[in-house]
This record gives C-alpha cells, sequence and structure tokens, in this order.
C-alpha cells in the first residue's frame, strides 16, 4: 500500500516516510484519469493548541500517533487500494482507488473521525482531537491539484460550521440525508436478516502458542454495500441510538456460537458504554448465559475506561456482580486513555489488554520496551493477567516472552476469522 503506515517503522521515522502533498497530487490525478475516485481530507484544528501547550515534540507524537490510527483503518477497510499522504501541518489526504459507494465513504470518514476522536496521552494529560474530514469524488480527467483545492475549499468551509465534522467538497455538499436514514434503517433489519456476521480473533499463549481463547468482533454484510467493519458499523449504530441493541445482538450470537467450543476455550466480549446505560446490565448478561448454556467461567468482558464515565461506581457494582458469577473482567485499550490508578483499585479486574500502539515498536524502540516491561511488572504485582493485542512479528512476540505477557492476539498467527474456521482451529 504506497504510502501506508508498515507496523515497523519506527515512530520517529514514520511522518517523514509517508508521501507528500505534491505525490498526493499526482495518484489523485492518476486515479481521475483511470475513472472515479475517492478521497478524503483529515485535519486536526487543535494541533497548535498542543504544540503551544506541550511543545513541537509533543505536537509531532500526537501526528506520529494519529499517522499509525489512519494507517491501521485504512489497512483494515480499504486494505491494498488505500493511498495516505500527508500534507503540511496537521493534515492527512486518505484516498482510494476502488471508489466505493458514495454513502459507505462517508460511513468511514465518520469511523475514522471516532477512531482518531479516541483519547491520546500527551505528557500524562489525556487528550481528544476531533478531526474535521473533507469528502471527495475525483470527476474523470481531473488534475490531481484540483482535487487537492477542492478538498481545502471544503475544509475551510467545515471551520466556519460548528458542529459539523464531516462535508462533502462538491456542489451537493453531502450524502442526502435520505440515503443516511436509509443505511441506518437498514441496521434494525440486518440484525433480523442475520446480515451482522460474528467473527472471532484469536488469542494464544505467549510461551506454548497453544489456542487460549477468541475475542468477538462484528462485520456487517450488506448487499448493496459490502462487507462493513465492526468500527464502521458502530458509527452507523452510534448515529442511529442503536449501539447498545447491536451489542446485544453481537453478545447472543457470539455466546451461541461459543458453546460448542472445547473447554478451556474462553470468549471475551467488548461491554460499551450504552450497555451500561441499561437499567440492569448484569442481569441481561446473566440472561444471555442461561440461554447459550456458556459457562460463566469461561467468559472475559472487555471494558475501556470511556466505557465507565457516565456512572463508574453503578458500573463497577454491575461488575462485581458478575464476577461472583465466575465471569473475569479485562481493561481494554490500556495505556491509550485516562488509565489511572482508580480504574486499577476500584473494579474486580483479572486481566490488562495492552493496545497495539504500546507494542508496535518494542522490538526496537528501547523506551517503548520499558513501557511495556514497567506495565507487565504493574500487572504481576496486582496479580493481573496480561493480554497484547496487534502482534504482527516474531521479534515483538519474543519482547513479550522475556516480559512475562501472558497472552497475545495479531496477524502474526491469525487475524479475525469465521465461527467455522474458528472451530477448525479449535478442533486442530
Amino acid at each position: 500500500m504506497h504510502g501506508a503506515l508498515p507496523s515497523h517503522t519506527a515512530s520517529s521515522d514514520l511522518l517523514t516516510g509517508l508521501v507528500d502533498g505534491v505525490a498526493a497530487r499526482d495518484w489523485l490525478g492518476e486515479a481521475a484519469d483511470l475513472g472515479e475516485a475517492k478521497a478524503m481530507l483529515i485535519s486536526l484544528p487543535r494541533l497548535q493548541t498542543i504544540n503551544l501547550a506541550y511543545g513541537k515534540p509533543a505536537g509531532d507524537q500526537v501526528l506520529v500517533d494519529v499517522a499509525h490510527r489512519i494507517g491501521d483503518f485504512a489497512l483494515a477497510e480499504i486494505g491494498a487500494a488505500a493511498r495516505i499522504a500527508r500534507l503540511a501541518g496537521g493534515q492527512f489526504v486518505l484516498g482510494s482507488r476502488t471508489a466505493p459507494e458514495r454513502e459507505r465513504w462517508q460511513y468511514l470518514a465518520e469511523a475514522l473521525g471516532r477512531v482518531i476522536g479516541r483519547a491520546l496521552t500527551v505528557e500524562g494529560d489525556a487528550l481528544h482531537l476531533v478531526p474535521r474530514i473533507a469528502l471527495l469524488e475525483t470527476r474523470s480527467g481531473e488534475r490531481g491539484d484540483s482535487a487537492i483545492d477542492r478538498l481545502a475549499q471544503a475544509a475551510a468551509t467545515l471551520e466556519r460550521l460548528p458542529g459539523r465534522r464531516v462535508l462533502w467538497g462538491d456542489e451537493s455538499e453531502m450524502v442526502p440525508g435520505g440515503s443516511i436514514a436509509l443505511l441506518e434503517a437498514d441496521l434494525l433489519g440486518a440484525m433480523h436478516r442475520d446480515e451482522i456476521t460474528v467473527l472471532f480473533q484469536p488469542q494464544f499463549d505467549v510461551l506454548s502458542g497453544a489456542l487460549a481463547g477468541a475475542e468477538a468482533l462484528a462485520r456487517w454484510e450488506h448487499p448493496r454495500f459490502g462487507q462493513i467493519s465492526a468500527e464502521t458499523l458502530f458509527a452507523v449504530a452510534d448515529r442511529g441510538d442503536h449501539v447498545a441493541q447491536l451489542s446485544h445482538h453481537i453478545a447472543v450470537r457470539a455466546l451461541t456460537l461459543a458453546a460448542a467450543w472445547p473447554k478451556p476455550l474462553r470468549l471475551s466480549l467488548n461491554i460499551t458504554a450504552e450497555d451500561f446505560a441499561l437499567a440492569d446490565v448484569a442481569g441481561a448478561i446473566r440472561k444471555m448465559l442461561a440461554r447459550s448454556g456458556f459457562d460463566p467461567a469461561r467468559l472475559t468482558l472487555e471494558i475501556t475506561e470511556q466505557s465507565l464515565i457516565g456512572d463508574f461506581e453503578a458500573c463497577a457494582l454491575a461488575l462485581q456482580a458478575l464476577v461472583a458469577d465466575g465471569v473475569q473482567v479485562a481493561l481494554d485499550d490500556f495505556g491509550t486513555g485516562f488509565s489511572n490508578f482508580r480504574t486499577l483499585k476500584a473494579l474486580p479486574l483479572d486481566t490488562l489488554k495492552l493496545d497495539r500502539s504500546l507494542v508496535r515498536d518494542i522490538a526496537r524502540d528501547p523506551r517503548d520496551r520499558a513501557i511495556v516491561a514497567a506495565m507487565i511488572a504493574m500487572a504481576r504485582a496486582l496479580q493481573l493477567k496480561v493480554i497484547a493485542e496487534g502482534i504482527e512479528t516474531t521479534a515483538q512476540l519474543a519482547v513479550l516472552a522475556e516480559q512475562g505477557c501472558d497472552l497475545f492476539q495479531g496477524f502474526l498467527r491469525s487475524g479475525p476469522v469465521s465461527a467455522e474456521d474458528f472451530a477448525a482451529l479449535a478442533a486442530g
């Protein structure tokens, strides 16, 4: 993927490794010569504030983190057709030669905005960047500089529209409201038509390599737009206020499928803030477990600190009730959000899950390796297990084994697989 972000790229070289605006103009022009293509200009309005408050080195690290998030997202959602470039300051261009549907490109932009908007840690402070994203479909034969200019004009318009985060840079400016409403309505029907497929991300023992279980993920097989991944799927659900319903649907399907797994394979389910907002989340999960026949002692609930901010004490009580039934609790995305000691002390945790951004460079950056070693040592002191996600190289795995990490997941062994493929993996 030209201009993409390979996992082995060192952070210090990442920004200079991306293609620049001139190259972006060239490949946009080439794409227009071949027919219609899609592009988006991602702007970070708060970057200058971060530079002033924390210094330019901190601002550069934020850019590196954002670039990694864009690259990971592009690889997962667009694949080899994606093109990434960095323009001046806090601006990136993401393009695709495959010209996905207009509605899909907008939802990809909204999902990417959600990914970028997750907490970033700068000198111990948790910051949230809210990007503005201008969208474009090239015209046949359009010059690359014309496409970039139209994106820039849409970005400038966005700055004058409080509350707007995504805008099309052409005459119609945005996807017609009816199309968006139709896609949101489709989601409700998709749950009944079995278009929402549950995938499983296998998890392995670091030392033995044995299969330990899997994390349940989701994908929407849309009849018109094709495959829609979990990130985009939840962005659609969030717009229509259907996150809790979608989460429940995925949990029921995953528990039913996992009931046939051989012991002691574990299932991990992600719990959202909308799940915790339910009147009795513990009761709802107990009912799902009872109906599926899945052993509570083999279930891990993955939570993030963001999912707890509505009512921390109520969330803690709900988790404690489920832990009494044998359920285990993992703190997901550890090291990327608020990650304060109150959370570690107050919640009945069994596991810390290290975010992929923490382990990406541990095989080549001594500071990253030291940070991960300290986190694993802290987990050991608190009698917590550690799972690392996003493992792609044997060198990363060797460092984790040396430091005493328990489990890992990532493309080194397997990406997300279907229920049938996971069953075959478990049987083998």
